[in-house]
């Protein structure tokens, strides 16, 4: 009785090693790589997608606050706020202005303005 036990124990165990191998090299036929190729990849398409449009919504957020604080210097550089000390208001945003402390560059290095040349 033991021993039909045990042999019964170990068809089922034959069948079930058989069946997991038959479903495992169907799966490995090329339809069905196709298949599973195809379908990841429209997954990764998806969350590719979904990260680019969290990434251009980051954008636009970080683009309209920096616009903001560009809207706010410019309000102030037009009607800059009073000192408390009771001095003139001066400009928030400073330029430098050009050309005034640059020197004075000249080419003409000899006095006749030949160049050298002549």
């Amino acid at each position: 009785m033991r021993r039909l036990f045990w042999i019964g124990v170990g068809a089922g165990a034959a069948l079930y090693a058989q069946r997991k191998t038959v479903k495992f090299v169907r799966s490995l036929t090329p339809q069905n790589l196709a298949v599973l190729a195809v379908e990841q990849a429209a997954k990764r398409g998806e969350e590719a997608g979904n990260r680019l449009k969290a990434l251009a919504e980051d954008v636009r957020y970080h683009m309209a606050v920096r616009e903001a604080e560009l809207q706010e210097a410019i309000e102030l550089d037009q009607a800059p706020p009073l000192d408390p000390r009771g001095a003139i208001p001066g400009r928030v945003l400073r330029a430098r202005p050009v050309g005034s402390d640059r020197p004075e560059i000249t080419y003409d290095k000899n006095e006749d303005g030949t160049h050298g040349v002549g």
